[in-house]
């Protein structure tokens, strides 16, 4: 007979999967640090060094990402720094990120002219632009966008060189002269951000609206570097994209029924970052709301209500509600899930009912926890930094969800030694702060104009 547990077994990973993903996984890495076109694409950010505590000065930054868009100005002297990000502009609308790359970077403008005006910002100043896609970049300050992910459909913009189209413009704007001397992924800002405090971060990690990883790899192991390597340049940021992991089919098996309904049958990227679905925010709640369709055909959940319309209608149940549910003991968490429930047409849910919903967002929860963790063994492993070295996490799955870092610490102890000195570490607004390091880097080092 089903039960709960044996639809949610295909969640749970043992030890020896997860070995079996990692090894996986360094075998898709290699292939992408030897060649474009790979599936885990391995992008060199062109970021050569971490900071080192000497930058100084005011810098600006911009952050596009998956929920919000802001504007920061950061004043750095060594390892301080100050920070302002008033006025705030927040989530961007659908209908701008499913417009023109025109009017998508014109709003981007648009803001930023406010802000120097609201701050009285009279000198230019250096800009480092935190760009959470995936881009082919060729230097620093050049970068084409490969495609959107997270939502965003502007048209226009693959292909494109996103430094070009935000200088565009900003020509196209009165009080904007700015010094755009750094295109950054959120991945790379994190880890930038998290190093200024801290020497033993060689890694950064993204758990929020979506996922990545970068770090910091020997360009020696990039075969794929074709570039002039300056004198003393031994290293280069990585970034990942390891959300793409599994796009060709080598996960096949362990993706569930659940994985590949929501990727057939709800997202709008079918067949493309097949890992993130496992993991990223975005994500966890659709998959909750399928499970829970299925446990309710099967007669396991919901028992004495007919149809649940809320249930069948897409992304209605949100990934925050995971956070509220598994928050406390499942006793404790009750009263939470049964105000869910209602929200989703589910009046009179039974206890068995709240006890099971529970067990949902566990399974599914735990199992990105997992999976992050075994990305992060990969890199670290890779690197030969186990004994010592901080990983530098941001994204609101990670900081809201109440059991996502214990969960990820059980991973890393399950896949390490014991004794391993490997740990996360929250960076502090990694996206925003952490373009401004990477412009400050790159004028201490003298290759911004």
């Amino acid at each position: 007979m089903t039960s709960v547990e044996n639809v949610l077994e295909p969640f749970r990973l043992s030890k020896e999967r997860l070995v079996d993903i990692k090894q996986r996984l360094l075998s898709e890495m290699e292939d992408g640090l030897a060649r474009e076109g790979a599936t885990v694409r391995m992008l060199p950010t062109y970021v050569h060094e971490l900071p080192d505590g000497s930058e100084k000065g005011k810098f600006l930054a911009l952050d596009l990402g998956g929920s919000n868009f802001r504007v920061l100005l950061i004043s750095l002297d060594g390892r301080k720094y100050e920070q302002t990000d008033e006025p705030h502009f927040g989530a961007l609308s659908d209908h701008v990120k499913a417009s023109t790359q025109e009017n998508l970077f014109d709003h981007i403008a648009s803001c930023l002219q406010q802000f120097i005006e609201v701050n009285k910002i009279t000198e230019k100043l250096h800009l480092g632009f935190t760009f959470s896609f995936p881009v082919l970049q060729t230097g620093l300050t050049e970068g084409s966008l490969i495609k959107w992910t997270k939502g965003f459909k502007a048209t226009g913009a693959e292909g494109k060189d996103i430094i070009q189209l935000l200088r565009e413009a900003l020509k196209r704007r009165q009080g904007c002269d700015v010094d755009v001397v750094a295109l950054v992924n959120d991945t790379t800002g994190t880890m930038m951000s998290r190093a200024l405090e801290d020497p033993d971060c060689y890694v950064g990690l993204i758990l929020g609206t979506g996922t990545n990883a970068c770090y910091m790899e020997r360009l020696d192991a990039v075969k794929k570097w074709t570039h002039e390597r300056k004198p003393g340049v031994n290293e280069v940021a990585i970034n990942t994209e390891w959300g793409a992991f599994g796009d060709n089919g080598c996960l096949k098996d362990v993706f569930t029924e659940f994985d590949r309904y929501l990727d057939q049958n709800v997202s709008i990227n079918k067949g493309e970052q097949q890992f993130e679905k496992t993991i990223s925010g975005m994500y966890l709640g659709e998959l909750v709301r399928v499970v829970c369709l299925k446990l309710h055909k099967e007669g396991l959940l919901f028992k004495g209500t007919s149809g649940l319309p809320e249930f069948d209608k897409p992304w209605k149940f949100e990934s925050r509600y995971l956070s509220d549910i598994e928050n406390g003991s499942v006793e404790e968490s009750f009263p939470a899930t049964r105000d869910i429930l209602k929200t989703m047409g589910v009046a009179d849910a039974s206890d068995a009912d709240l006890r099971a919903v529970r067990s949902v967002c566990e399974a599914v929860s735990t199992r990105a926890a997992h999976l992050a963790a075994a990305g992060v063994c990969t890199i670290v492993e890779k690197i030969g930094k186990t004994d010592k070295c901080n990983v530098a996490v941001d994204g609101s799955l990670y900081k809201k969800h109440p059991q996502f870092a214990t969960r990820m610490a059980t991973g890393l102890d399950m896949l390490l030694y014991a004794g391993h000195g490997v740990a996360m570490k929250e960076a502090t607004d990694g996206s925003g702060r952490g373009a401004a390091l990477v412009a400050a880097v790159a004028v201490r080092l003298g290759r911004a104009a």
